[in-house]
């Protein structure tokens, strides 16, 4: 039987090395929280931890509300998240993740709260516990997974799946490297000769895209767009050039619209200008999918799906922000979307069973899509374990941007930093300053340390230097 013991969070406010503009916030400094739990596995007690930032204007995009409104909700959601899961009693992670998932949903609907800001909170639990299990079996995540040691009832998430397992679908072994998806926010600097004098960062990393492609080798990346066509159309061109000068035709990237269109039909009409103002067919080859262009309020609804029957040309079109549910996913692939994003902020075992849907539907020659999404995870804990979930699900080019709006691990205890430089030295080297930071070379990630870690990240850490409260 798993019971949940003790709870503790802690907090640290790291402020970002320059403005991360994303949709309709732009980030300059973020609250990064860590949950460590104590579980009881049948007599054996054991500690997970779990770790994100609590990013205002994600969850909930509602530009009339203070970011500390924000701040102070989420914390309130994992309080609450934790309360929830004292009273559960499970035979199996899987088990206690849906009891407590079912549970959050039925308060969360009572609060009139939506539920991807709802379920951040079992999220973190969730992840914990996961970590908490890893460590007390003795395995790591990825053989955890595909051995069914967690209790996976696939079908009880997607009836499509009834009687398989995860090792029916998911990679026998997760790729040991990934593609570094670089994003180019709204407001960053193509050249350094844009940047002005006093807003040039020097702590030794590259700030420019063009900086950032000849320090990390980079070949994949996610550029963002808001629906202001003539700037984006502009801003696009630019790109372009730089990838054709730095990357010659070796290179992918995404489009994230990150909401930004409210009315669906507009949409096609932007593609299509977009499509015949910046790059040649070359370029738009390179196009591997636009995500969640349209607001959460329209993405779902039956125009949709009109539209994707009158669009048969359509680029490979997937949902990010309006995957806050268990059926999200079936009824954005009804719809005629392409697929979904992970990220663990919206569920490990659910982007499993999602990994595994989509898999099964490629088994039956039908398009589907999985990408790996970012919001700007960083090291010792969010990042690694976000990783390893990515790779378990066979995903091979994720979003990363926690480097690079993030100076490494430097705002961190040291004594986290030196865990990191020990146990990952394959995911991290140190800086010219001496922090460590995320290693990316010819524009991938190596992921052999996290993969054989229990989740994510090896040894203990020591939070004894960031604040912390009691749950």
């Amino acid at each position: 039987m798993i019971t949940l013991r003790s709870a503790e969070l802690f907090r640290l406010q790291l402020k970002a090395r320059m403005p991360f503009r994303y949709g309709i916030a732009t980030m300059t400094e973020v609250p990064h929280v860590f949950l460590r739990l104590a579980f009881d596995f049948g007599g054996r007690t054991q500690t997970g931890v779990a770790a994100d930032h609590l990013p205002p204007k994600w969850f909930t995009k509602d530009p009339n509300r203070a970011l500390g409104e924000e701040i102070d909700e989420m914390l309130m959601i994992i309080r609450t998240a934790v309360a929830q899961a004292r009273a559960i009693r499970a035979q199996t992670p899987f088990a206690f993740w849906r009891a407590h998932y079912d549970m959050q949903a039925a308060w969360a609907a009572r609060q009139n709260l939506p539920p991807l800001l709802a379920q951040f909170g079992v999220t973190l639990v969730e992840r914990a516990l996961i970590d908490a299990f890893c460590r007390a079996e003795g395995v790591a995540f990825p053989v955890a997974l595909r051995e069914n040691r967690f209790g996976f009832e696939l079908g009880s998430i997607h009836p499509a799946l009834a009687g398989t397992q995860p090792a029916d679908w998911l990679p026998e072994q997760p790729p040991a490297q990934v593609f570094c998806r670089h994003t180019v926010g709204l407001s960053d600097a193509l050249t350094d000769e844009e940047i002005p004098a006093d807003e040039r960062v020097t702590d030794g990393l590259p700030q420019s895209l063009v900086a950032c492609i000849r320090f990390y080798g980079l070949r994949h990346f996610k550029l963002k767009i808001n629906g202001e066509a003539e700037r984006d159309q502009q801003r696009l061109a630019r790109m372009a050039e730089i990838f054709t000068a730095e990357c010659g035709d070796d290179y992918a990237f995404s489009l994230d619209g990150n909401e930004s269109f409210h009315e669906v039909g507009v949409f096609k009409d932007y593609v299509t200008a977009l499509r015949a103002t910046v790059g040649d067919t070359a370029f738009w080859s390179r196009l591997l999918f636009i995500e969640q262009p349209w607001h959460r309020k329209v993405a779902l609804s039956p125009e949709i799906g009109e539209l994707a029957a009158a669009w048969p040309d359509r680029p490979p079109i997937i949902i990010d922000e309006s995957d806050g549910e268990l059926a999200s996913l079936p009824t954005a692939l009804a719809l005629g979307y392409a697929g979904t994003s992970h990220k663990n902020c919206k569920g490990v075992f659910k982007g499993a069973a999602n990994a595994c849907l989509l898999a099964q539907r490629r088994a039956q020659g039908l398009p589907a899509m999985m990408s790996g999404e970012d919001l700007s995870n960083v090291a010792p804990v969010a990042m690694p374990q976000d990783l390893v979930a990515q790779a378990s699900f066979g995903i091979t080019s994720v979003e990363r941007n926690g480097h690079h709006y993030f100076a490494g691990l430097a705002q961190f205890p040291a004594a986290l930093q030196q865990l990191m430089l020990g146990q990952h030295p394959d995911l991290f080297t140190k800086s010219a300053a001496g922090w460590p930071r995320l290693d990316v070379r010819a524009g991938r990630l190596t992921l052999g340390s996290a993969l054989a870690a229990p989740f994510g990240y090896a040894g203990e850490l020591d939070l004894s230097e960031i604040g912390t409260e009691s749950l």
